[in-house]
């Protein structure tokens, strides 16, 4: 059957189709992400995130696909989670700004909408990385564009679209070397392939059952598939020294012969500088710049209109205060829910009850449970704000793939909300005591952001394979010691590898170290690790907690 004209309600089967294809392969998306940490949650990010979107498209299911599409961006920009969702969802959202207007799409039409939504995602990573689910969905979208300017057959571009998808994922450990070297294909990458498979078969007449897969990790792990690792959102260094911000009450008289476009606006705006930010409806546009010559983005947003609420600060001058003054933290009284409107929140993330009670003993105004298995979607980080009920607000993730969902957060609330970037407990434990309820939101989030290249942080969790990376040589149920993301030690003997770890993690620098010890941790252990620090590093104060956390046994913060 041939299909050269696609409307709202085949589109809307697609999307469903896609879905169901996804949460069918979501633990096969985990297994791959495994890296030797059980922690694998790309495939459930993923599939919760394509689920939202597909309950918001069957919500809205009609006749005209650009409002079908703009039902699936809403659904997945609420549900992303992590940076797979997030992705996932920029994708989507590309697609449908580039299909507002259409009833109907062409093949060429759905071939440069693929390719818009490529555009999108990549604005969203600030440091794309190839190899990862950006080269597929690029890939994958150049096919498109290249097949459908002679075929006009939907299913025969769906087709193509999905081979080269493929093509492309077993392309990505050329791209990354750390997916070779682990053994498995992109994780994102090869979740983006289930959904264009699941668009394919509605195309083709097929119905995907609910059938989930169970993977076999002697399957995924051959010569022909590698893992990938989301592992490119690391904090971005200051570039540009000046903090500046600024709305644009937008003018007819301006725009009349300029007409505002955001897309044109930010592409411009982005030449002045970096960690640029555009929010705009039809009255005014909201811009956050780090840029040498404020000036010159100031001239720029006033060709569309008045300039209001102009904040330039120097981050250079910021940060040198901010390390040499005196910070105090809120008291657990503060720190609860406020009835009445407070001029700062904290909203903070983590797994374990003993770990959220100390987070918020030590200032955090909402603690959002979740962590490496349960990253919590946009959604949930947006009401975590809105309960919080504050003027300003500071997030932190304590987990590398939480923080594109916090980034997105904190741009669609309406209050003024920033991100410190933190990717353990620790850094997000280091954030808090440096918050200073005296200081503006953007001189907290640089003094918060540099509390975090002072601690150091170290995990104790199991293998679930056998593998080798960074050079050392892992077996099935290994205890596994990681300094700072990285696996240094790995033993059979949980108490060994612990010493082993500490032993590679404390130096003389070190001058406290905070123990959180998990659900599985055995008392008389943690005896014997306090007593063997103060035996081999006696001028070292310790602090041990009850963390309650799942998946680590052990949680070390050296400050």
């Amino acid at each position: 059957m041939s299909i050269t004209a696609l409307g709202g309600r085949r589109f809307a089967e697609m999307v469903m189709q896609g879905a169901t294809n996804l949460s069918n392969n979501a633990e096969t998306v985990d297994a791959l992400n495994v890296f030797p940490v059980p922690d694998g949650d790309t495939g459930t990010n993923m599939n919760l995130s394509m689920s939202s979107g597909s309950k918001e498209v069957k919500a809205n299911t009609q006749d005209h696909l650009g409002k079908v599409a703009a039902a699936l961006s809403k659904g997945l920009l609420m549900g992303a989670r992590g940076n797979s969702g997030v992705i996932l969802s920029q994708l989507f959202r590309g697609f449908g700004k580039a299909v507002e207007e259409k009833n109907v799409l062409n093949a060429e039409e759905f071939a440069h909408a693929l390719e818009a939504g490529v555009e999108s995602a990549y604005k969203a990573v600030m440091k794309p990385v190839e190899g990862t689910i950006l080269t597929v969905a690029k890939d994958a979208a150049k096919k498109a564009v290249q097949v459908a300017q002679t075929e006009k057959d939907l299913v025969v571009l769906m087709q193509e679209i999905v081979a080269e998808a493929n093509a492309s994922l077993k392309r990505t450990p050329d791209l990354l070397p750390v997916l070779k070297e682990v053994g498995v294909v992109d994780s994102g990458g090869q979740g983006l392939v289930y959904v264009y498979e699941g668009f394919l078969a509605e195309l083709k007449g097929e119905k995907i059952s609910d059938a989930p897969v169970s993977p076999s990790m002697e399957d995924l792990v051959s010569a022909e598939h590698h893992i990938g690792v989301q592992g490119f959102m690391n904090t971005e260094d200051i570039e540009f020294g000046y903090c500046t911000e600024f709305m644009v009450k937008l003018e007819e008289k301006k725009t009349a012969d300029r007409p505002f476009d955001e897309t044109a606006f930010r592409n411009e705006l982005s030449e002045f500088g970096d960690s640029l930010l555009v929010i705009s409806d039809d009255e005014v546009a909201k811009v956050h710049i780090h840029t040498e010559q404020p000036g010159e983005a100031l001239s720029y947003g006033q060709q569309y209109g008045s300039l209001i609420k102009i904040k330039i600060e120097n981050m250079r001058e910021q940060h040198s205060e901010i390390v040499g003054s005196e910070h105090r933290a809120p008291s657990k009284k503060e720190s609860q829910s406020p009835k009445e409107k407070q001029p700062y929140a904290i909203i903070t993330v983590s797994m374990g009850d003993g770990i959220a009670d100390l987070f918020k003993s030590i200032g955090a105004t909402n603690v959002i449970e979740g962590g490496q298995t349960m990253n919590p979607s946009t959604e949930d980080i947006v009401k975590a704000i809105k309960e919080a009920n504050a003027e300003k607000v500071i997030i932190l993730p304590n987990n590398k793939n939480i923080i594109m969902a916090a980034e997105q957060a904190a741009e669609v609330v309406e209050m003024d909300a920033v991100v410190v970037p933190s990717k353990t407990v620790p850094q997000g434990m280091a954030a808090i005591l440096a918050f200073n309820p005296t200081a503006d939101l953007i001189r907290n989030q640089q003094g918060m952001k540099a509390a975090l290249e002072h601690v150091k942080t170290g995990q104790v969790t199991f293998a679930v394979r056998d593998t080798s990376i960074d050079g050392v040589s892992i077996s099935k149920d290994d205890h596994m010691g990681i300094a700072d993301g990285k696996i240094v030690v790995s033993e059979k003997d949980r108490l060994t590898s612990v010493k082993k770890l500490l032993t590679h993690l404390l130096d003389e620098d070190a001058e406290i170290i905070t123990i959180l010890y998990g659900e599985d941790s055995i008392p008389e252990e943690v005896k014997q690790i306090e007593a063997f620090i103060e035996e081999e590093f006696n001028e070292i104060e310790v602090e041990i907690h009850n963390g309650k956390q799942p998946l680590y046994s052990y949680i070390f913060a050296i400050e």
